[in-house]
This record gives C-alpha cells, sequence and structure tokens, in this order.
C-alpha cells in the first residue's frame, strides 16, 4: 500500500458539484488501495472575496487578523468534501492547519514552514480514514493562525508529502501538466511528459503559475517525486522529478514570462563602500523581494543603479527608495511599472553554447529593446516594455522549441 497526497487547486473545489466530482476521484484512489492525504484550496474566488471584506473593514486591514478570515476558505472546502467523501461511504476526516500542527513563523500572510507534526495524521492514516486537510495555513509559535501565500495549498501539500514520507504528491489542477509555455498565447506549446526540479523552480520564479514556488523548493529538498495533472481527465500529466542525461539533450524546456514586474533605477549613486546595503536594507526590512539588479559605473565616481520588483510593492518601494536617495545624495529615482520578464529556461544550457546570443538575435530580429538581463546556469531572463510580451515569447518559443512533436 502506498501512500499519496493529493492536492485540489480553487477551480477544482469551486462549488458542491466540483467536490462531489473530486470525491470521486479521492474515493477511486482509496478503493485502489492507497493510503490518502487529500490538501484543499479555497473554493475558487473565495480568498479574494473574503480579502475585499477585509478592506470594507479596515483602510489597511492588519495581516495577523486578515489570516484569521482567508484561512476560512479552506476550512470550509475541507469540511465540505469531507462529508461529501462521508456521504459515499468513505471514511474521512478534516484537519485544520493548527490540528496538525503546520508550524510557521510570524511573517502573516507570506508565512514560511517551520515544522511539521504529522503524528495525528499518522493515526488517522492507520486507522484507514482518508485526511482532508485545509492547505494555505499554518499557525505560529504563539498559536495565531498564518497563512503561506498566493498558492500556499501547494506548499501545504509538498510539506506533508515530505513529512510523511509519501510515494507521491499528484497536485490536481485545471490544467493537464507542464507546459513549454502558456498555451493561450503559445497555441503551439506541448505539454511535458517530465522536468526536473531546478527546471520547475525556474519557470515557477519566472511567472509559471502550475506550481508555486516554495512547493517546488520543498519538494527537491527532500526529493518527493510530483505529478501535476488534470482534475477533470484521467490522463498522465507532468512528473516533476529528478534530472536525468535525457533532459540534457534539450537546451530550452519551456519559456515563461511575468507581467507583474516593475523597474526603479536610482540615479548617480555615490560609488562607495555600503551604499547599495543602505539601499537595500529598507527594502529587505518591509519584505519586498528585489528580482533583478544591475549596476552601471561612470567615470565621476558614481552609478546608476537599476532593480526590479513585483509591480504590487511598487509604491512601497517607491516611497523608501525616494528616501533612502536623498540621505546618500543621490541626483533622484526613475520608475517604470509597464515591463514584463521574459525567460528561457532548461538544464540543458549547461551542455549548449550560445543560448544567450540567440535569445538577444531573435529579440532584436522582432525590434524589441532588452533594457536588463539575468542569467543562471539554467536559465535567461531578459525585462522588455510590457506591451512586447506576447510577441517575445512566442517568437522565443518557435526559435527554441518549435512546433508539437509528431
Amino acid at each position: 500500500m502506498s501512500l499519496v497526497v493529493q492536492k485540489f487547486g480553487g477551480t477544482s473545489v469551486a462549488d458542491v458539484d466540483r467536490i462531489r466530482h473530486v470525491a470521486g476521484v479521492v474515493a477511486a484512489t482509496r478503493a485502489a488501495g492507497h493510503e490518502l492525504v487529500v490538501v484543499v484550496s479555497a473554493m475558487a474566488g473565495e480568498t479574494n472575496r473574503l480579502l475585499a471584506l477585509a478592506r470594507q473593514a479596515a483602510r489597511t486591514p492588519d495581516d495577523r487578523e486578515s489570516d484569521v478570515l482567508v484561512a476560512t476558505g479552506e476550512q470550509v472546502t475541507a469540511a465540505l468534501l469531507a462529508l461529501t467523501l462521508q456521504d459515499t461511504g468513505v471514511d474521512a476526516r478534516s484537519f485544520l492547519g493548527h490540528q496538525i500542527r503546520i508550524e510557521t513563523d510570524s511573517a502573516f500572510s507570506r508565512a514560511r514552514i517551520v515544522r511539521v507534526d504529522v503524528d495525528r495524521l499518522r493515526r488517522a492514516l492507520g486507522a484507514g480514514t482518508v485526511a482532508v486537510v485545509a492547505g494555505f495555513q499554518g499557525v505560529d509559535g504563539e498559536g495565531s493562525i498564518t497563512t503561506l501565500g498566493r498558492g500556499g495549498s501547494d506548499t501545504s501539500a509538498v510539506a506533508l508529502a515530505a513529512a510523511l514520507g509519501a510515494d507521491t504528491c499528484e497536485i490536481y489542477t485545471d490544467v493537464d501538466g507542464v507546459y513549454t509555455s502558456d498555451p493561450r498565447i503559445v497555441p503551439q506549446a506541448r505539454k511535458l511528459d517530465r522536468i526536473a526540479y531546478d527546471e520547475m523552480l525556474e519557470l515557477a520564479s519566472l511567472g509559471a503559475k502550475v506550481l508555486q514556488i516554495r512547493s517546488v523548493e520543498f519538494a527537491k529538498r527532500y526529493r518527493v517525486p510530483v505529478h501535476v495533472r488534470s482534475t477533470f481527465s484521467g490522463a498522465p500529466g507532468t512528473w516533476v522529478v529528478e534530472e536525468d542525461s535525457r533532459m540534457e539533450e534539450v537546451s530550452v524546456a519551456g519559456v515563461a514570462y511575468d507581467r507583474d514586474e516593475a523597474k526603479l533605477t536610482i540615479l548617480r549613486v555615490p560609488d562607495r563602500p555600503g551604499v547599495a546595503a543602505r539601499l537595500f536594507g529598507p527594502i529587505a526590512r518591509a519584505n519586498i523581494v528585489v528580482d533583478m539588479i544591475i549596476q552601471n559605473a561612470s567615470a565621476d565616481g558614481t552609478t546608476d543603479l537599476t532593480f526590479t520588483v513585483a509591480r504590487g510593492d511598487y509604491a512601497k518601494a517607491r516611497a523608501l527608495v525616494d528616501e533612502t536617495a536623498r540621505q546618500i545624495g543621490a541626483q533622484g529615482v526613475t520608475g517604470q511599472t509597464d515591463v514584463a520578464k521574459v525567460s528561457v529556461v532548461g538544464i540543458g544550457m549547461r551542455t549548449h553554447a550560445g543560448i544567450a546570443a540567440r535569445m538577444f538575435e531573435v529579440l532584436g530580429a522582432e525590434g524589441i529593446n532588452v533594457q536588463m538581463i539575468s542569467t543562471s546556469e539554467i536559465k535567461v531572463s531578459v525585462v522588455v516594455d510590457e506591451k512586447y510580451t506576447e510577441l517575445a515569447v512566442r517568437a522565443l518559443h518557435d526559435a527554441f522549441i518549435g512546433g508539437p512533436r509528431p
């Protein structure tokens, strides 16, 4: 008997009829002889509805109280699925984050998991019970309810799979796997049978919405095989696994994009030790994640420093940078919110030369100006004007991946 963790996203549990469908998938897995833990998200749109209520109640909602509020979305789904399973003759029981004790830090609305206690789950499994767990939530050391950020139910599922030593973590969603790019803008994008953890990690961090980035980090760290598949189809999806030699034969596995980008430039920054720390320290303390950074030194002892943040953090970051720029004697700050990041990813880049050069050549041929460049061992990312996003993605997909396999 193998142990399987299944996670169902918001569209999979959008209403009671879909919850009944999910119950059928769960019951079939249980009937096949598997021990089973099921992690659920809130119904589609419910988290946004609850956050809107919080904004009606307070001009600036407190993060702790907001977490108490939005965590109820997953609680409702867990209870409904457990009730539906019981009604069909399957022994099931729901569990909330604090009942299992998924312990996190106290960074409300974006908490990180510190420790998972699975003793209670093991007892339920030992009794033949299907454990239905509310995803996205945990509890800090003071007993306060916390949430793990958008897509946090993926992280809940993979963390539980790692703690339980599960054989598989199945992520059920409204797509049937991981594609070489977004099929909505690249019609010839194809589904991948397998993708390496590192490739999926890069794609998740670069804008691909199939898996939440921290869930991939957990999967890689604890070697949890993850199967991304559709709730509404019995077809195999995409396995996210450790890399093998065959994966290196393909130079580029996917093309990703992220429109949730904003760019800030501090002009004529004094070029002396400690200045960068003064600029980025307040941003880090505000829990704003900085992505790409470039610095251009000039002969007059100053430098221009440009970096990107999530668009939702732009106003907050701009205010902090404006203040620090005045303190250090920089000339000023400029910003741009109509930019996007486009990336090519593949572990085959380690052994295939010329990927960056070819990428710039393709973009140049389309008249797309590259504003910033960032590279790693297995990816090249560029910042471009947002209006060129789809053109850039399609051109790069055609150049590196092409159409569907015969």
